[in-house]
């Protein structure tokens, strides 16, 4: 019943969207996983089903059309309908304006925008012919209300929180909530894949207010709570899940 789209990582690790699709497993939620590289999503899939969960991976290039259609198609022959949708997909650029080229600014805004608009597109007409209320979480980044350095990147995330509460607005007579969840400094595969110093982990972890680091399962958690009945009269909402970064002078790398 729930369509995830971004799922995977590399092998065993846990990102914010492979944890969020294990934790809704968890609550028994029956779990399609989309991931460009389905031998991730395969991954992600054997994790819940050891768990006893269920779940089915699928293949797809998500900033493509036919391949959003296919995926919530694929989920509604396999469980019937949808009542979940969870857009959890992402890359990141750290130049300016002026350093940054035309190709890798289309490249970021299609891979960080594009799919949660067109899952959604398919995804919101599913889950009004199921007459029931339905519940789409995407994932946004305080980088996008304080940015730092990621200036494609931030642009990109402002845009999924316009694109969230204009959801919210548009689709909320048809009993459909749009939450946006903007993670902070989480340590997650997307974030250490490409190196990591101890000295730049520990000044992540400092510029939390509770001095602790967060990962891919606190995120997880904050998309079961916004998909659950427990955040019922909650839509339009943004989540910052970020340990108190937002609130901190300090350096966060």
């Amino acid at each position: 019943m729930l369509s995830f789209a971004g799922g995977g990582a590399v092998g065993q690790e846990i990102g914010n969207g492979r944890a969020a699709s294990i934790l809704l497993a968890d609550a028994g939620v029956k779990v399609i996983v989309a991931d460009k590289e389905e031998i991730l999503a395969k991954n992600t899939v054997k994790m819940i089903q050891d768990r006893g969960g269920e779940a089915i991976s699928i293949g797809g290039d998500l900033t493509k059309s036919d391949q959003c259609k296919k995926v919530v198609d694929f989920t509604i022959s396999r469980w019937g309908r949808l009542d979940i949708l969870d857009n959890n997909i992402g890359v990141a650029s750290k130049l300016s304006v002026v350093d940054e080229t035309e190709e890798n600014w289309n490249q970021v805004m299609d891979i960080n925008l594009k799919p949660m608009f067109l899952m959604s597109k398919y995804a919101i007409p599913e889950m009004i012919k199921s007459g029931n209320a339905g519940s789409i979480v995407n994932i946004s980044s305080i980088s996008a209300t304080r940015p730092k350095g990621l200036t494609t990147y931030s642009a990109s995330k402002g845009a999924v929180i316009s694109l969230s509460q204009a959801m919210a607005v548009d689709h909320g007579a048809n009993g459909i909530r749009v939450n946006c969840i903007l993670p902070g400094p989480v340590y997650t595969p997307m974030v250490y894949s490409t190196g990591m110093t101890k000295h730049h982990r520990f000044q992540r972890q400092d510029a939390s207010l509770i001095q602790i680091e967060g990962n891919g399962w606190d995120i997880g958690k904050a998309v079961v709570y916004l998909s659950s009945n427990w955040a019922r009269y909650i839509t339009g909402h943004l989540l910052v899940v970020d340990g108190g970064c937002s609130l901190s002078a300090k350096p966060r790398g």
